[in-house]
Parts: structure tokens; sequence; C-alpha cells
């Protein structure tokens, strides 16, 4: 059996089972990355020999009867987590010698869960593009063409699972990072509640406080291998507290007792026509089943006022690890955009001087929406929506994200703009999956957003794996197997 596209659920099955060592299957997805990584650049930091060693311990665990969920599982993780002697740039040239001195919260419980980490995966600058590209790794590409890019930030995690060069992910988003490769590269991921899985040592600078909005989760071959990194991971930081609280089951296990609302597109907030017609498909096919589908029921909101909290969420939240140099640059670009411009690069700016108590009166408005989604989620399961406005885009590294343009349906847009799916989920801290359910007439994937009531991240996930079963599952992009 060859086990270069196998879900990782089934990786660490078939170790528990003996059917394979933990080092022979090492051996093989090391074995992939020397011969095809070149081909996309995903696996930009190696760390075989090390990953050998405790793949050998766990092998000898085995056979005294140690059966941990991801059991030999061979993973490699976003290059923005640290990992204790390995280089944690961020893709900044400044940083090219920044080497982790312990591990991740998040790689720490995955190593306990039993997961062999042997590299990790290109991102780009800053984690602030759908590009990953950056000075020190190059430039990462889609293995399902080579032209277009795997998204970003976590563009190297979301092109290696693809390509069979790991058995198992784990990315970062506070914008699309996590959900944007997912779609673009037809994987599975999941972008947990806020909160939930504490994302301590996910920094390159120490910071005992929460970054707003950011998150860690999952990408991976299969929903359930979502559901296992979860488990994993999720939990509070116990140096904050020992406390723990189950999340609550999936609200309904069969699609006929689903309520889903979908949103597949929205008017001012250009989403490609494919984009679109792929989600009303899957919304069409699950109400054949029995599914109760809503195609216009929407949170009582004003949707573009939810978008605009979000873009000045986003922006004070990563204000907070720029450079002085950097915010200046910030105060420096209002003057590109006239008081009437709405574009997502004009909002962010205007938010460099912020006082305090202005962010509170934004976080108050937050809030209160944040209650209007859990109206909405009183009456509905889940909602579908698209990940981001269009099918992975071709490669862009001209000049800075502001100043790009963008066309989707023959309207340019900014490029920045594209942000619209993503916030108005993320910056009210919900919870969202995303499974792959097609291809564009391009031959590129097109993923869903499956998006949940706070803390429903088992519900979400569990319609990601009811997909899985009845629509579609991982397909491996032409030419790896």
């Amino acid at each position: 059996m060859d086990p270069s596209f196998l879900p990782a659920w089934r990786l660490a099955e078939l170790i528990r089972a003996g059917a394979i060592g933990c080092v022979e299957l090492l051996d093989h997805f090391i074995a992939r990355v020397e011969k095809l990584d070149n081909r996309i650049n995903a696996v930009v930091v190696r760390d075989f020999d090390r990953a050998r060693d405790h793949a050998r311990a766990l092998d000898q665990q085995r056979k005294q009867g140690h059966a941990a969920p991801l059991l030999g599982v061979p993973m490699t993780v976003k290059e923005s987590f640290g990992v204790a002697g390995l280089r944690s740039t961020w893709g900044f040239e400044e940083h090219r010698d920044h080497i982790a001195h312990e591990d991740a919260l998040a790689i720490k419980r995955l190593k306990a869960a039993g997961a062999v980490i042997f590299g990790k995966t290109n991102v780009p600058v800053a984690l602030q593009d759908w590009q990953s590209y950056n000075p020190i790794y190059g430039t990462t590409s889609n293995p399902w063409n080579s032209a277009h890019t795997p998204g970003g930030s976590s563009g190297g995690a979301a092109a290696a699972i693809a390509a069979g060069l790991s058995g198992l992910e784990i990315g970062s988003d506070i914008g699309g990072s996590i959900r944007v490769p997912a779609h673009y590269c037809g994987v599975f991921g999941h972008k947990p509640t806020w909160g939930l899985c504490p994302p301590r040592g996910h920094a390159l600078i120490v910071s005992a406080a929460m970054t707003d909005i950011t998150v860690i989760g999952p990408l991976a071959r299969s929903a359930t291998d979502l559901s296992l990194v979860l488990d994993a991971i999720a939990g509070p930081d116990e140096f904050e507290t020992t406390l723990k609280t189950p999340l609550p089951p999936p609200r309904a296990m069969r699609l006929d007792d689903l309520r889903i609302a979908v949103w597949s597109s929205e008017k001012g907030q250009e989403t490609d026509g494919e984009v679109t017609a792929a989600i009303d498909a899957v919304a069409d096919f699950m109400e054949s089943k029995g599914a109760k589908v809503n195609r216009i029921a929407r949170p009582e909101f004003d949707a573009t006022e939810a978008y605009h909290i979000y873009l000045k969420l986003l922006a004070t939240a990563l204000s907070g690890r720029q450079s002085e140099e950097t915010v200046e640059l910030w105060r420096e670009g209002k003057a590109r955009y006239a008081p009437d411009d709405m574009n997502a690069n004009a909002i962010q700016v205007r938010t460099v001087d912020m006082t305090h108590r202005e962010w509170l009166h934004l976080n108050e408005r937050r809030f209160q929406l944040r209650r209007t989604w859990s109206g909405f989620f009183h009456d509905w399961d889940v909602l579908l929506c698209p990940p981001i406005s269009t099918a992975a885009l071709p490669h862009r590294q001209d000049g800075e994200t502001w100043e790009r343009r963008i066309t989707i349906n023959d309207r340019e847009i900014a490029y920045s703009d594209m942000l619209f799916w993503a916030g108005i989920t993320c910056g009210f801290h919900l919870p969202a999956s995303v499974a792959p359910i097609g291809l564009t007439q391009a031959g590129l994937p097109i993923g869903v957003q499956i998006v949940g009531p706070l803390y429903g991240d088992r519900t979400t996930i569990h319609v990601a794996s009811l997909l899985e079963q009845h629509w579609r599952q991982f397909v491996a992009p032409p030419g790896w197997a």
C-alpha cells in the first residue's frame, strides 16, 4: 500500500497494527520530499536526523504496547511555529539566523500525541499574504498548477499535504491563512474558535498575551484528521489554568438532520462565479439528502459594517507585532486614500493611531455582533460560504500587497478586498472548517467554508466529514502519485 496520500488517522492505524514501522513510514515521506519538493518548494526547513531518532524511539514504544492517537505520523509544521533547534524566521531577512530555543506548546502536544515532526513549511513575510514567498526560502508553488500560489500564509503547509510530502500539518489563521490554502490546494483545514488552542510559541517575540483573532489549527487530507489534531492541541495553556471544559458534540450526525444556511455571494464583494456555483451545487445536494437549507438567511446586521469592524480589528491586532518603521509607513500611507475610499487597505491604515478608548468602543460593537451571530446559530447549525473570492491565484510578487489589484467577474478590486469572506466570520471569533468540493474548469481546487457557532468546532468538522463521505474526498493533484 502506498501511504503517500493516506490520511493521518490511517497512517497511525497502520503503525499501531504493525503493518509499517515508524522509521519506515518517515523514510517514505523523507524520500518524497527529497525527490519531489524541488517542484514546489514547500518543505523549507528539514530535520530528518532528529526525526529518525524520534521514530526509532516510537518503534520501541509501539512494541511495548504504546498506542498514541498520532503514533508515528510524520508531519511538518508551519515555519512560524517554534521547534527547538530549528530556524523560525517568519520570512524576515533580518531574522534569517533566528533559532527557536524550545518547542511551541502545540508542537509539544503533537509530539505527546505521537507525531514525528521532520520539517517546517514555507510562509510569506510576516505571514501577511496569500502568496508564500520570502527572501530566505523563495517561492512555494501550488501542486495543482505550479504557475499558481498555494495560498498563504500557511501555503507551504497546504502544498505539502496536497502533494503527499507530509502526513499532517498545522498552520495559523488571522485572515484566512488556514482556510485559503486549504481551499487553494484541495485539502481540509480547520480554524478553531479563538482561544481554544493556545498559541504559545507561535511568535518571533515571546509574548504572554494572545493576539486578537489569530488562531492555530490543522490542515490535512481528511476531516477525521482535523479532529485528531484538535483533540491534541486544544485546551488551556497550563501557565494560565488546568481547568478544561469539553467541547459540545456535533449538533447533528446525519445530513438529513442538519439546518444549513448558504451565503455563496454578497453584493459589492466580488466572488468568482465558479466558486459560487460550486457551493450552490453542494447546497442543492445536501438539500436533496434531506437537510434543511436556506439560501437567504443572514445574520441580522449590515455585512459591510461587520466587514469593516473586522478590518479595523485586524489592523490593530497586527500592529502589536509591527516595527516602528512599519507603523510609520502606515501613517504615511493614510495620505494615499481619499476620505471616502473604503477599500480594505484604506480602512486599515486609518487605525494606526487609534486610541485605546476608540478600540474599546470598536470591540464593544464587535461583541454586539458576536451575539447577533449567536442568535443566527440558534436557527442554523452551520453556514456555508466561500473561503475567499477565487480559486488559486497566479503567482503575484509585484510590490506591496496594498499596491496590487485583481479582476474578478470583470471588475477590478483591491487585492486585499478579498478579505471579506475570511473576515466576516473570524473577526467574531467563530470556528470554520474547509472541505474540498470540486475543481474549476481550469482544474484548480474549490473548497467550501463551513462556519459554526462559538465552540461549535466539532459541528463544523463533522459537516466537513459528511461532505467527505457523501460528496468529495481528498483527491491528489495530477502527477504526484
